[in-house]
Order: C-alpha cells, then structure tokens, then sequence
C-alpha cells in the first residue's frame, strides 16, 4: 500500500471508530466531536477507560497495535458495564464492532468508579501475559532481537551454537511493513502448532511504506551485520523461471555476514582476500580467515594430529564391518559422501570432523577402525596452515584456491563472458545514495535487480536500448545505500558473491553479545555474555551478570520485607 492509501484507510478507521462510540463518548460527559479528531480521540478514550495516556503511543507501532486494539475494545465495553466473559468474547469475535450494539443498542451508563483489577484470577492471569507479550515485542521488533548462528559462515568470530542479542537501534530500528503478523515470530509457525514448517506467521497484505527509526551509528567496514536475504523473493534465484514465491521485506530469511564493503567501494578479491578501492582489507584481530588446505604426509595424518591445531570442519575415514542392517542404517545418520563397499559388509565411510558418537559405536557394538590418510582436506587459518609446515611429520600444506581465468558458477551477476570464481572476482561498484552509473547492455546484469526489485521501477529492454518507467536512459542514479556482505569462511560461506548486493533496508541490526552458546550438548561457557566486536580476546561477563541479578533479587527481598 502506498502513504495515500494508508492515510485514506487511517480516515476510514477514524470514521468506523467515530460511527462507533460518539454516544459513549457523550454518556461520559465528553462532547461527540471529541470522538471525531484523530489522535485526540484516543488520548480522550484513556481518560474514558482511565488508562494511561501514554498507551496511545503503542497505538503507532506495527505488531504492537494490533495487540493493543483488542484490549481498547474490551476496556471500553467494560467501562459501560459489559464486563462478563459473553461481552469479552463478543467483543473480540466481532474485532470490535460489538461497542456499536452498546453504542446504539443500549443505555447503559457510564461507570466511571469500576475497579481497574481483574475481576478473577485467570483474568489477571490474561492480564499479566498479555502486556508482558506486548513489553517482550516491543523489545524485540525495535530495541533488541534474538539471534542464532546455524552456519560457519563466521567461524571462529561466530560459531555454530552461539545466541545473539542483535541491537535494532545501532543502525536504526526498521518498522515492520508487515502489519498483520504473529508477535515475535519470523516467517513461520512453529512446527507443533500446525505440524508444517511451511505455514505462514503472518499475512502478506496490507503492507505499509518503508520506513526506519534514525540510528546513532552507519555501517563500517568489517561490521558484523544481521540482514534479511535480498533473493529470498526467489523460490529459485539462478533461474527465476523456476518459480516466485514473493516474500515481504520483513519477512525475508535473516542471515548474518560481515560487511567487507561499503557503498561506494570498489572491491575485488585475488586469491581468497578482499580488495577495497585497490587495497587489502584488514580485518579486526578477533575475525580469522579461514581457507581450504591440502595436507599432504608420508606417515599418514591422524585425526589426533589434526585435533591438536584445529577441532572444525575436515574429513574423518573409516572401515565399518557391519552385522545388522540397523547398524548401517544408525551410522549413515553421519556420512556425508556416498559409503565405499570394499567387500561383503565392509564400508569405507566419510564424516565430518565429530565422527560417529562413541555412544552409537559403543551400543551398537561397531567392529570400526579409523584411516590415517596421507593426504587430507582441511579448512584452516593461514596461522594455523604455518604451525603444519613446521610440524615435522607433515610433508607440506597447500592452500586450494581457484586460479584467476577459470570460470566459477552461481556466481552474481549471471554473466556468460566473466570468467570469475569465488577465490578470483571483481572488480565491481558497490552502489552509493545520489551516484550515477551508465547503463548498457555490459553494465544492466549488474544492477537489474537494483533497479527493478530494490528500488521498485518499471525495467524494460527493447532490443539494445533500456526503459525505466517508460522513458529511454543511458544511466541511472540510485536512491539507496549497497553493502557486500561476506563469510570469513571465505570458501563455505554461501554470500555476496552468490547473490549480490544487500540494500540498507533489508538491514535488521547489529550482532552485540553472545548471551548463551552450545555445542553438541555442552555450555561453552567461556563465550557466555562475550561482547561480537571489540579488540584481543573475548571476555565473558557472565559471572558479573549473575552478581547483579542476585544484588538485585536480594534487594527486592529486602525492600518487600521492609513493605
């Protein structure tokens, strides 16, 4: 919907609401024009209630209005005596309209003395959780959100394990344009309540303008930042003719990258390192570049030799002999490559680098023996890639970079004729607010989805000319700010260079603090309440958290004695 559809569908709910209580507003002692002026008439109805002023402000905020209009509804019904459970549930069945019955149905005067308490228990009970989901929602759409890390994209920084507290202020806490939605859930249901992971949580239309709280802070360089996907419009983004499934801004799968580029940077990667403006990016101390590494020794590379320089992401090999079919089955749970029938019921198994449990090795009693292969690939550190050479039992350590010229795929853009790779690419233009870039038919693939998805023209190509709603053009100016976001898990990291640039309004916040991680089953406990940025190694602050919730806990302990 656009502003001037908003404002008139803002009109015809001041209308619906005005037809709606003029004569309750009268029957309690206010003028029936007071029912008529927007804003003002709802600073009027909290005096009518008796609730706070203040409440009209939630009245504003998308997701939390639709929360308050139920409970202004009942207020108001009760405020003129229909307090019983049948005026409750009339109230919410009808979505409010039942205040005209009361309005033009009934006398029923005002009752300005009733007894703000819950009537019952389970009444306060309802009470109570519903402004505690209106508290926690506010809380989490426009303060602080949070956040998972399911990939390694970040590893090392972030692991897999790690829960988040992702700020929306720092760059500006973005309105949801999704306004009928279920309160602090993404894109879908939970898996119990309806038994499909594909059910929506929200309902696409209306939708309302973009817009975004001012932040204190604009994105930097090598700042952590949690987005939502630009091509999750795409059911499949190499090939749309596959199919659209459109997603709402605000409902788009949230990944988190870092940003290695900024609008108006031109960056380039040679040999798995960032390129910005022709130099190379450096990272904070804290962020660890991470690549492909083949080590090669002639005495065979043991997993226990591995363990002691890294515990992520490399290969284990097996022989299994298996004596059942439920052994084969349990064990296939944690293959990743097609198993190699040697002979019989021996297989040559691969797995990742936590193997199989030693619980299923031990009940299921596996005649299992581990290879000690001379040749392995491991992603690794370059500080790390270093301590293997010195190590007298390796052979040698080779990075796996793909060479400049050969021709990578699923690559942004789809360009036939560039020959670029994950490990190779650019140079390409991050696009800045306010510039300009020619356009032809070298340059479209590179800003299409810029100009026709991001910033919402009509995009046309007759023959070896380009329209923009409807006029011919040589350029194009564009009218927001582009990031490139990227995994320092530079070759297992699925980002810009798949997909492109991100938008400043797909932006969802900033990464803060690590407020609980796990991993197969255990607390790290050393990366409880560890700040994402800053310098040297994190420091957990957990200890310090817990002093303060038992000074607090035992300070209310004391002042309700006192009471």
């Amino acid at each position: 919907m656009t502003i001037t559809e908003w404002f008139i569908f803002f009109l015809i709910v001041q209308v619906i609401h005005f037809a709606g209580t003029w004569k309750l507003y009268q029957r309690a002692n206010k003028k029936a024009w007071e029912a008529a002026i927007p804003i003002y008439n709802a600073i009027v109805l909290m005096d009518i209630i008796r609730r706070p002023k203040w409440w009209v402000l939630l009245l504003f905020f998308p997701i939390i209005n639709q929360l308050m209009f139920p409970i202004l509804w009942i207020e108001t019904a009760r405020s003129f005596g229909f307090n019983k459970r049948k005026d409750t549930a009339l109230v919410l069945i009808t979505f409010g309209f039942y205040l005209f019955y009361i309005n033009y149905a009934t006398n029923s005067p005002y009752k300005e003395d009733r007894s703000l308490k819950p009537r019952t228990g389970l009444g306060e009970w309802v009470s109570s959780i519903a402004f505690a989901i209106i508290a926690a929602t506010l809380v989490h759409t426009y303060i602080m959100q949070p956040y998972t890390i399911p990939t390694s994209s970040l590893e090392k920084t972030l692991l897999v394990g790690d829960y988040l507290f992702v700020s929306k202020f720092h760059y500006g806490a973005r309105v949801p344009s999704t306004t009928i939605a279920t309160p602090m859930l993404h894109d879908s249901l939970p898996t119990s309540i309806l038994g499909s992971k594909n059910t929506k949580s929200y309902i696409s239309k209306p939708q309302i303008p973009y817009l975004r709280i001012p932040g204190f802070q604009k994105i930097k360089r090598n700042d952590i930042v949690v987005f939502n996907w630009p091509v999750d419009t795409l059911v499949h983004w190499v090939d749309p003719s596959k199919g659209i499934d459109y997603k709402p801004l605000d409902k788009k799968t949230n990944y988190v990258k870092r940003c290695v580029g900024i609008a108006g940077d031109t960056l380039e990667i040679r040999d798995g390192y960032v390129y910005i403006n022709g130099k190379q990016n450096i990272l904070p101390d804290r962020a660890k570049l991470q690549f492909y590494n083949t080590i090669y020794s002639s005495k065979g590379l043991s997993t226990n030799k591995l363990l002691r320089y890294t515990n992520k992401e490399f290969e284990r090999k097996f022989i299994i002999d298996f004596t059942s079919q439920q052994q084969y089955d349990e064990v296939m749970k944690y293959v990743i490559k097609s198993p190699e029938n040697i002979k019989g019921n021996q297989f040559k198994i691969t797995t990742s680098d936590t193997g199989i449990p030693q619980s299923i090795i031990n009940g299921y009693r596996l005649d299992i023996k581990e290879i000690s292969p001379y040749k392995r690939k491991v992603n690794i550190t370059d500080e790390v890639a270093d301590k293997l050479r010195k190590d007298s039992e390796v052979d040698s350590v080779i990075k796996v970079i793909e060479p400049k010229g050969r021709k990578g795929i699923n690559l942004f853009p789809q360009v036939s004729s560039l020959d670029w790779n994950t490990d190779n690419y650019g140079p390409i233009y991050i696009p800045q607010k306010g510039s300009s870039v020619p356009l032809n038919m070298n340059t479209l693939p590179f800003y299409k989805r810029i100009i026709s998805e991001y910033e919402h023209n009509q995009l046309d190509v007759i023959g070896e000319h380009i329209f923009i709603n409807g006029k011919k053009v040589d350029s194009y100016t564009f009218k927001q700010d582009y990031y490139w976001m990227m995994g320092d898990n530079r070759q297992n990291s699925l980002d810009a260079r798949s997909w492109g640039y991100v938008p400043f309004d797909h932006v969802v916040g900033k990464p803060v603090l690590i407020w609980f991680s796990i991993e197969n089953g255990k607390i790290r406990w050393e990366r409880l309440f560890t700040t994402v940025g800053g310098e040297g190694k994190p420091v957990s602050y957990f200890l310090y958290f817990l002093f303060a919730l038992g000074g607090y806990i035992t300070y209310s302990f004391i002042r309700k004695k006192k009471k």
